[in-house]
């Protein structure tokens, strides 16, 4: 069995495992940098915490077409290792990390021109405008990197090599490390630019994972040379690569923007209610590193198998994923609501901010288990060619579910039903991903 297709013999298990136990130190890493933020811009004051409660989803959102075009490369490029096509996934695995440049340069402008108008219909206050717009700026600049980035780690992740991948995410997160508490509130006679220095952390962090991402990229089995550029066949590739990309990189935003109008609701009940709602998606996004991980991972293992034509090994890995995502969910929800007070302190001393995060955790988390057999089922879909109907699910969870319920759960009770809106959606996406996953891939075996 060749090298390139590793991933299709041997146990499934040890494969996920394997595959997800370095991404689990790598996603970690990357979503501390969001609460090494939160802490260190909290500690400016609750305009600055509120401000930045308001980019998160943004931001997120943005990333979002990062990872859209990470899926999209690695989907196609698995399963032609998977078919053993070395040549085919050269040519794509090239043109993919071209395409991120280019999409990257295009994205960043268009973001420097709309960033003000955007946060003012996200209702934000006045006197939030100048510190959103701190961060937004060299955040839209350095934007090019990000995607260069996603690129680079697309190649990796379709080979398995699990731990380059990892290692590209710790040295994004290592600079953040470094550099937060320098340059959001300063260190000796340096002040810091505040806001804005998480901004220009996260720029260091990306230009540190681009410059290592590409020297793993270079020794690994698909590496970057120019001229696969010209032999592959741009209309079949490109459309192969939007195909997955394109559908996966609105699947992964999706919910960041349905979590953006959340906070838009969340606003009319005061500013205290944004910056826990905000605190709260950090934490949340922190404890959920296990099945995020495994969304990343599980794509590998699947799209090599499927490639394969070993479609009962594809079938039982997410299978064995998914019993994982619902154990584990529950298990952080139960630790998550038991020491809620106790986290929540992490992040404000505000009594309104405090309450805020708690209450969050006290409704939101038990639905953590169904959103990770959601993000496993779409990271499955997505190496299948599938990617449209984790779209339309994705679609489906937010505007058929979260935001009518927070709408008028919210006008009717308060923000805690904001909150009852995220269980739900949360809830309702992981029972019709298990029922759609089991019919594809049943019917396609």
């Amino acid at each position: 069995m060749p090298d390139n297709a590793r991933l299709t013999h041997g146990s499934i298990r040890g494969h996920l495992i394997q595959q997800t136990a370095p991404m689990l130190l790598g996603i970690a890493s990357i979503l501390s940098v969001g609460i090494i933020d939160a802490y260190y811009i909290g500690q400016l004051g609750a305009d600055e915490l509120a401000a930045v409660s308001f980019i998160f989803p943004v931001t997120m959102a943005l990333a979002s077409l990062g990872v859209g075009v990470m899926v999209g490369i690695s989907s196609v490029v698995s399963r032609a290792l998977g078919a053993n096509e070395l040549a085919l996934a050269q040519q794509r695995g090239n043109l993919g990390m071209a395409l991120a440049v280019m999409s990257g340069l295009a994205i960043a402008g268009t973001l420097y021109l709309v960033k003000e108008p955007l946060f003012e219909l996200m209702q934000a206050e006045g006197k939030l405008l100048p510190l959103i717009d701190a961060y937004m700026t060299p955040f839209a600049l350095g934007f090019p990197l990000l995607l260069t980035n996603m690129g680079g780690n697309g190649v990796l992740r379709s080979q398995g090599a699990a731990k380059r991948s990892s290692a590209v995410l710790i040295a994004y997160a290592g600079a953040n490390w470094i550099l937060d508490p320098i340059l959001i509130t300063g260190v000796g006679s340096f002040e810091g630019f505040g806001v804005a220095g998480a901004a220009y952390a996260t720029l260091a962090g990306w230009g540190a994972g681009t410059v290592l991402g590409f020297a793993l990229v270079q020794t690994s089995q698909i590496t970057f040379n120019p001229t696969s550029l010209f032999r592959a066949d741009w209309r079949s590739d490109v459309w192969a690569l939007i195909k997955v990309g394109a559908p996966a990189a609105g699947t992964n935003a999706i919910n960041p923007v349905g979590l953006s109008i959340m906070t838009a609701l969340l606003a009319g009940y005061g500013q205290d209610h944004v910056a826990g709602f905000g605190a709260a998606g950090r934490l949340q996004s922190f404890a959920v590193v296990p099945l995020l991980a495994l969304s990343s991972s599980i794509g590998a293992v699947v799209g090599q198998n499927w490639g394969a034509q070993k479609r009962g090994r594809a079938r039982s890995a997410l299978f064995q994923a998914g019993a994982f995502c619902v154990g584990y969910g529950l298990l952080i929800a139960a630790v998550l609501v038991l020491g809620r007070d106790g986290f929540a302190a992490i992040f404000s001393e505000d009594p309104g901010v405090l309450d805020a995060i708690s209450a969050y955790l006290l409704i939101a988390a038990w639905g953590f288990s169904g959103y990770g057999v959601l993000i496993v089922v779409n990271g499955a879909l997505n190496a299948i060619d599938r990617a449209s109907h984790a779209l339309m699910m994705s679609l489906g969870r937010v505007f058929l579910v979260m935001v009518p319920v927070a709408w008028l759960g919210g006008r009717a009770f308060g923000p805690n039903a904001i909150y009852g809106a995220e269980l739900a959606a949360n809830l309702i996406g992981g029972l019709v991903a298990f029922g759609l996953a089991r019919h594809i891939m049943r019917r396609e075996s």
